[in-house]
């Protein structure tokens, strides 16, 4: 079998695992729908998520995904296995020293952070936004409890997937929203509000550790408690240093992004969260897929000098990613308000919410195929171990992003300006390939660009087709069910047009002799291309 199908094999499997979860954070989703609707609540537990995120991927998200998979690859073979060890431990250790001592101060300053990012709220009382603000500092600190487990899984999942194995990180993943699920479902008939979803979380969140740990001892992992100043540690940290810098600034525009909705009234914060949720659920399942996959062959072309296929798998991961992203993207745009309306239209959620969500889905899919290529594009960086470049880029394009967050919340109407904060990150990502691209043709040279742009253009025509086709299904659907369609419409709506747009795609790209279809029919029957 090829190295491409290799590694498509292994993306195929990292998606349905993905697939999966994504699904299983739907359901979570529409629990907490049905229990809370676009409430201050929902607002509050979205908003204590932020703090969480900003310690993980600034101290640990960063340096998994850029540093660790490429330096460990260099002490891969079994000569280097204890020092390899020594390294991890000394990581892991370094990690959670620094990540303990933040957290606490983090839990200190945690009523100060609320007080700036749920200040400015147009549509409600000081009253109810001071119970707002303590009900995410309450939350924000139970949830502080999440980056230590989640760095933890996340060294685990670099050090198994740099030996290419991919399924138990998979695995912890879908656990974690099974976990989420059982205590959204049940702990609220017990009486518990909306941290019977924290709770979940954190269950989840240790679920996912203790998953990889016998996968880890397989490999021969024993933990040792040291801090080595290893030159392995130390590149690591000097790789990991500007996607700290990058993360920091990200997490920045996530609370500005959170604050600017918060300032559009209550539900605002929801309504957006949810629509950019749907939209990355393609971006998660595939692209990232993707991305995690071609990540340890990249990697270990670069250190191998293996420049040609280094380029040849870079092309077909982009491919692959446009294939799937850009038909999702115009399905996702067409199918927009059946699908939210069988997903979360039920108990508190109503038919205004579905409204709220769908207006600024439509901005957010239209840069879904941009922000799949944002996950594939730096790691081709990072594994040339050049972190640097991407971050510079990643950080003009976000300053980009929020300067047309704050002119298009002005440009829109007032009840789309939830829209406007949702297309000034599609453009921003727009600008982010494009500088992507063109710096790393500069840095390595061609990037196979012949091959990309036949490929987007086959995939363009018969995305084309497939639009006319789901329109057709649903002009059938409203001449069938005249006038506001029922919820059991909406969802014959939705599942008929995508099974109507799939097959047409399928077929169109075969009729093509797209390569991407036949690499996926390839890899399925283990064929040798």
């Amino acid at each position: 079998m090829s190295t491409s199908q290799k590694m498509f094999r292994a993306a195929g499997f990292i998606m349905v695992a993905n697939l999966l979860s994504r699904v299983l954070g739907l359901l979570r989703d529409t629990i907490m729908a049905n229990y809370f609707g676009q409430s201050a609540s929902t607002d509050a537990y979205n908003a204590a998520f932020i703090l969480p995120d900003f310690l993980f991927w600034v101290l640990a998200g960063g340096m998994i995904n850029a540093a660790l998979i490429p330096v460990l690859t260099e002490y891969a073979d079994e000569l280097h296995q204890e020092e390899r060890w020594r390294i991890v431990s000394s990581v892991i250790n370094f990690t959670m020293g620094i990540m303990v001592v933040v957290i606490v101060v983090s839990m200190l300053l945690a009523p100060y952070f609320m007080q700036f990012l749920l200040s400015a709220d147009s549509g409600s009382s000081i009253e109810d936004q001071t119970q707002t603000r303590d009900l995410a500092i309450h939350l924000t600190r139970l949830l502080l409890l999440q980056p230590i487990f989640m760095a933890l899984a996340g060294i685990a999942m670099g050090v198994l997937n740099m030996k290419k194995i991919f399924w138990p990180s998979s695995l912890g993943t879908l656990l974690y929203n099974i976990c989420v699920i059982i205590c959204g479902l049940f702990l609220p008939i017990m009486g518990m509000g909306i941290e019977a979803f924290v709770v979940g979380v954190l269950l989840g969140a240790v679920t996912n550790f203790a998953i990889q740990i016998p996968h880890l001892k397989k490999l021969g992992f024993r933990y040792r408690f040291i801090a080595e100043w290893h030159p392995a540690v130390r590149r690591i940290l000097v790789l990991s240093l500007p996607i700290l810098v990058f993360q920091a600034l990200n997490q920045l525009q996530v609370a500005m992004y959170t604050k600017l909705a918060k300032s559009l009234g209550e539900g605002a914060i929801t309504a957006v969260t949810t629509a950019h949720r749907i939209h990355f659920m393609v971006v998660g399942v595939f692209a990232i897929a993707v991305g995690v996959a071609s990540f340890p062959s990249l990697a270990e072309q670069v250190a191998h000098g293996q420049r040609k296929k280094f380029v040849d798998t870079f092309s077909q991961a982009v491919r692959m990613v446009i294939f799937v992203c850009i038909p999702a993207s115009v399905g996702i745009i067409l199918l927009r308000t059946p699908l939210i309306r069988t997903l979360f239209e039920r108990g508190a959620f109503t038919e205004a919410n579905t409204d709220a969500v769908a207006f600024p889905l439509i901005f957010f899919a239209i840069g879904i195929t941009f922000q799949g290529l944002v996950t594939i594009i730096p790691r081709a960086f990072y594994a040339l171990q050049s972190t640097w470049r991407p971050v510079i880029i990643g950080i003009v394009t976000m300053f980009l992003s929020l300067g047309l967050m704050m002119l298009l919340i002005r440009i829109f109407p007032d009840a789309y300006k939830t829209g406007g904060l949702a297309l000034a990150l599609t453009l921003g990502a727009v600008v982010q390939v494009g500088a992507l691209f063109y710096f790393l043709r500069r840095k390595i040279g061609p990037l196979d660009g012949a091959n990309i742009f036949i490929s987007t253009s086959l995939t363009l025509l018969a995305t084309t087709v497939m639009a006319v086709g789901i329109y057709m299904w649903q002009y059938v659907i409203h001449l069938v069910f005249p006038g506001s369609l029922p919820k059991i419409a909406s969802a014959i709506e939705l599942f008929g047009g995508v099974g109507v747009g799939f097959f047409i795609f399928i077929l169109v790209a075969k009729a093509l002799c797209a390569e991407e279809y036949r690499l996926l029919i390839d890899t399925v029957r283990r064929k040798k291309t």
